[in-house]
């Protein structure tokens, strides 16, 4: 095995324990080892890498069970995925994080500068927020909501994702979703919104009520990003959160049992 391959590799397994650890797992902390040809003689005995990221992710959206998929198998996919040109540029694709059964699925639009170092969605001042926000309504990202992006690669100086980056990536969030089983989606942002109801429709335009998306409610709400350039978007943000609790509270007793607990 080469040291690239090796490297690849770590990289991979890293990726995988974090985002379903929800932090930078003990397992890896600490400085990246360095890696060393070996001296193989026979080609047949090397991992085949090159087959590895070239593999079609037609699987992901062909309709898979869910017990033919995991979480651990789809960031595997999402890590080595050449599909479009934001790979180029990544540190570390960044596939999500959060419990396998959550109450909630929170979608963003595409990781920062932050994200791309750890690999970890929302964990830039905007997280914080966002966690402070979930909080407020008795969701955490390390008990029952899971935090995902339409793309898992930074786009550059954080633009908003192109079309055909975001139609490149969505198959692995509907992947995610079909694992998930989310009893509801909490979309932030215009760019998620409009990916995930494949509409043109302004934020104003799409805030304020629910959307079936394949039988799970879904709501659009501010980015926590845009809460942080302008302050006055917090009070109608909060408004749009407990719409959301209400509703899930509606349909999920355990989630509202454990809000009555934390009230």
């Amino acid at each position: 095995m080469t040291a690239t391959e090796k490297t690849i590799l770590y990289k991979l397994l890293k990726t995988a324990s974090d985002s379903l650890a929800g932090y930078d797992s003990p397992e890896f902390s600490g400085k990246k080892p360095d890696f060393f040809d070996d001296k193989i003689e026979n080609d047949v005995t090397q991992t085949n890498f090159s087959s590895l990221q070239s593999a079609p992710e037609a699987k992901i959206s062909a309709g898979k069970t869910s017990g033919e998929l995991t979480l651990t198998s789809i960031a595997e996919k999402i890590v080595f995925c050449t599909r479009c040109g934001l790979c180029k540029h990544r540190t570390n694709a960044v596939p999500g994080t959060g419990p396998e059964q959550p109450f909630v699925l929170v979608v963003g639009e595409g990781p920062g500068a932050e994200e791309d170092m750890q690999g970890l969605p929302f964990v830039g001042p905007a997280g914080k927020l966002l966690d402070k926000m979930l909080a407020s309504i008795a969701l955490d990202r390390h008990i029952n909501c899971y935090i995902g992006n339409i793309v898992k690669c930074r786009p550059p100086n954080n633009r908003t994702p192109l079309p055909e980056e975001a139609n490149a990536c969505i198959p692995f969030l509907e992947a995610q979703i079909h694992v998930l089983k989310p009893k509801m989606i909490l979309a932030a942002g215009r760019t998620a919104g409009q990916n995930l109801l494949k509409t043109n429709a302004s934020l104003s335009t799409l805030r304020g009520r629910f959307y079936d998306y394949n039988g799970i409610p879904l709501l659009v709400t501010y980015h926590p990003s845009a809460l942080l350039r302008d302050e006055s978007l917090k009070r109608p943000a909060w408004e749009d959160l407990k719409t959301f609790r209400t509703k899930l509270s509606e349909i999920a007793p355990d989630y509202a049992a454990d809000f009555a607990k934390r009230s």
